[in-house]
């Protein structure tokens, strides 16, 4: 494999932990606070469903540029499809749930899922910015 795939691919990695961890740290603080919300999705599986999902779609888009393929867009696009689509199935139990409240089961994997979001275009902008 390319030097620089693996280079950069050790380096997200890294960076998606620290993340991973920073936000779980502060999400699971700030929820510490709401004892009496019950919730159906642990808060460690939603972070572990992105932080997932994050590194397959970077991983797959590091490896197709450092082949050679620089029009990544289509690829991105796709990803971010079918992340949508796994998200939904994800919260499919929450949704089709008996529950009373579903908002803060949705609230505490959506406000994550877009910082993981920003996350990825932020990470793959800075390499792509760069000539290969």
């Amino acid at each position: 494999m390319n030097k620089v795939f693996k280079t950069r691919q050790l380096s997200f990695l890294v960076q998606n932990a620290a993340i991973t961890l920073i936000l779980l740290g502060i999400h699971s603080y700030l929820l510490s606070h709401f004892d009496s919300i019950i919730y159906m999705i642990p808060l460690w599986q939603i972070y572990v469903f992105h932080f997932v999902v994050t590194t397959l779609v970077y991983t797959v888009i590091n490896f197709q540029y450092s082949r050679g393929k620089t029009d990544i867009f289509n690829l991105f696009m796709g990803f971010t499809l079918l992340k949508m689509i796994l998200a939904i199935l994800f919260l499919l139990p929450v949704i089709l749930s008996d529950m009373d409240k579903k908002q803060p089961d949705v609230f505490n994997f959506f406000i994550p899922y877009f910082l993981y979001l920003f996350f990825e275009v932020y990470s793959l902008t800075i390499f792509l910015q760069k000539k290969p």
